[in-house]
């Protein structure tokens, strides 16, 4: 399950602009086109962090920033 830092969590929990701006976690999705979910990510205006390139083991991917502002994660391995 995933959700926002709420007020009975927040002594443990902190948001990346409350640190710096460093990131606390991420997301990896795996997905069967990597090219076609960067293409629409791209589309709907997501921030692309790292552009799409081959994995030297293998896979594809890149990142982008969610609407909350952590990093996904989208490679096709």
């Amino acid at each position: 399950m995933l959700g926002s830092v709420n007020d009975k969590m927040s002594h443990l929990l902190k948001q990346p602009d409350e640190i710096g701006g460093a990131e606390t976690r991420g997301i990896n999705l795996i997905v069967g086109d990597a090219d076609a979910v960067y293409a629409s990510a791209r589309a709907a205006g997501a921030e692309i962090v790292l552009d799409i390139e081959d994995k030297p083991y293998g896979g594809r991917g890149f990142a982008c920033r969610d609407l909350e502002g952590p990093p996904v994660v989208g490679r096709h391995l």
